[in-house]
């Protein structure tokens, strides 16, 4: 019988990345996947700011970059013509060190997160498929099918049902996944390509309700083209092919498409799960919710997931903390998901519709309107923080607590450039608890974060730090996935020993 600390059924990026951080905090993982390879087509491909700092923690932000294609301009094209450009570049400088739109195919992107986890000597077990578990106080058994067709038992701590939306895991413990189907089909296509389109730009086709998007890919001439598609005859949507949606595509975006590298299409659906968590099972990814592919959200989304459970996970089997922080999954996580279908569900509903009011707000207002709102400072750091994820917090979590500046509990922590050249997101590096303090820390501070065994970060003080909305001299707590879990005007010592106290935290 085989052990290990968390059993990941499901090796997309969700159970990848979960697997690298919980491999990174010490812990046991094994990874398994009924099938045979990693795939080859994908429809996820934008990497969110937010994704970027999260992977900056165990160092794979600049791999990523590397092997995708900075977004610099979003074209909308109406009646075969660019109607707008909006620029992108340099939205969100001044809140994160990645300040831009990332374009990675999951498929390249499965790829890299694979080859990682090998260099941390865990590799992801093929062909092997979660046929059923149970839960008992001190784990879970389940029962696995190997590659050769036999039956295995494997005994684990915790397990993670990163297994998509037919969830295996969700569906033995028989929570709900309400939700709908959008009604047309979609699809997908890696092409090879020439004509208007500028390379290294995305180019939207909004004047119909089927609409087209053209992202750029790494290498030269190479895209990744996504639409919809209606009024198909009953019983063709199965044998569609590229021939059959190519029209639009090379006349509205003036595409000249010489090769397809390959073509699929899909249904879009909008689902959260009823619970993300039963006992020491837990749904992650598209297992707990999935939604249209408006902003580029599901993937990212799935991947904040693993962070948020994996270090509780860890800080839970290290004995850093009671059990109780594992009940902070569901409820940090399930709000925001909830957020997010009704959000792209409202944009998807727009971008889709066939009315005579969304196609003028698509086709006219929309072109006219946005270069001019992009203009505005504000706007374009509202739009960057929404769609970059840097916006999501946990403010009513039972970890957050306090407020300091414009800094609450439960809040990212502001980046600050530094002016040697570093800034204040390098020691989250280290993945564990840490106080930080813009200014001075007190004797006291200093002592209390000695006798906790905290790490005490000290920064000197600079108008930037205020401009972020850090208050000089405040204490923040950090979590060790960067968000803050106390922040403390008066960096009261006891407080901090209180809040350590209160949620059975260890160092």
């Amino acid at each position: 019988m085989a052990y290990t600390h968390v059993l990941i059924a499901g090796a997309g990026p969700t159970g990848l990345v979960l697997a690298l951080w919980l491999t990174r905090l010490g812990v046991k993982v094994r990874i398994i996947d009924k099938v045979s390879e990693p795939g080859t087509t994908s429809r996820a491909l934008a990497v969110q700011a937010r994704t970027l700092e999260l992977y900056h923690q165990i160092g794979l932000d600049d791999a990523t970059i590397a092997g995708g294609v900075k977004i610099q301009n979003i074209n909308l094209w109406v009646k075969g013509r660019r109607a707008a450009t909006v620029p992108l570049t340099g939205a969100g400088e001044n809140l994160t060190p990645y300040s831009f739109a990332l374009a990675f195919p999951q498929d390249a992107h499965e790829r890299l997160l694979i080859e990682r986890l090998g260099t941390l000597g865990v590799r992801v077990e093929r062909r092997t498929e979660l046929l059923r578990f149970t839960q008992h106080d001190r784990g879970v058994t389940a029962t696995l099918r190997r590659p050769d067709g036999a039956e295995e038992t494997c005994e684990a701590e915790y397990l993670a049902g990163c297994d998509g939306a037919s969830s295996v895991v969700r569906a033995q413990l028989g929570i709900g996944f309400p939700g709908g189907t959008y009604t047309g089909l979609f699809y997908v296509a890696d092409v090879a390509g020439t004509g208007a389109p500028r390379n290294k730009d995305l180019h939207a086709d909004i004047e119909d309700a089927d609409f087209i998007l053209l992202f750029p890919l790494e290498g030269d001439r190479h895209w990744r083209l996504v639409g919809t598609v209606h009024d198909l005859p009953a019983g063709e949507h199965g044998a569609l092919t590229f021939d059959d949606v190519k029209g639009k595509a090379m006349e509205h975006l003036r595409l000249n498409v010489e090769k397809v590298n390959w073509f699929s299409t899909y249904r879009v659906h909008h689902r959260v799960a009823l619970r993300f968590r039963d006992r020491r099972a837990f749904l992650l990814g598209d297992a707990a919710h999935i939604h249209s592919p408006v902003g580029g959200q599901g993937m990212n989304t799935g991947i904040g997931d693993a962070v948020n459970l994996a270090w509780k996970l860890a800080q839970t089997l290290k004995g850093a903390s009671s059990e109780k922080i594992l009940d902070t999954y569901e409820p940090e996580r399930i709000a925001f998901a909830r957020r997010l279908v009704a959000t792209t569900d409202r944009g998807f509903v727009l971008v889709t519709s066939r009315s005579a009011l969304a196609r003028l707000i698509r086709t006219r207002i929309v072109p006219l309107v946005l270069p001019l709102l992009f203009r505005l400072r504000a706007f374009r750091e509202l739009l960057f923080r929404t769609v970059s994820q840097t916006q999501v917090n946990y403010r009513r979590s039972a970890l957050s607590e306090g407020a300091a500046g414009k800094v609450r509990g439960g809040d990212r922590l502001p980046w600050v450039p530094i002016d040697s050249g570093k800034d204040n997101f390098e020691p989250l590096t280290a993945i564990q608890w840490q106080v930080h303090v813009y200014g001075e820390a007190q004797p006291a501070l200093k002592d209390a974060c000695a006798e906790l065994r905290i790490p005490l970060h000290v920064f000197a003080w600079i108008t930037r730090m205020r401009r972020a909305g850090l208050q000089k001299d405040a204490l923040y707590l950090v979590r060790p996935d960067g968000y803050v879990g106390l922040a403390d005007a008066d960096a009261n010592a006891e407080g901090l020993r209180r809040y350590f106290a209160a949620h059975q935290l260890t160092s």
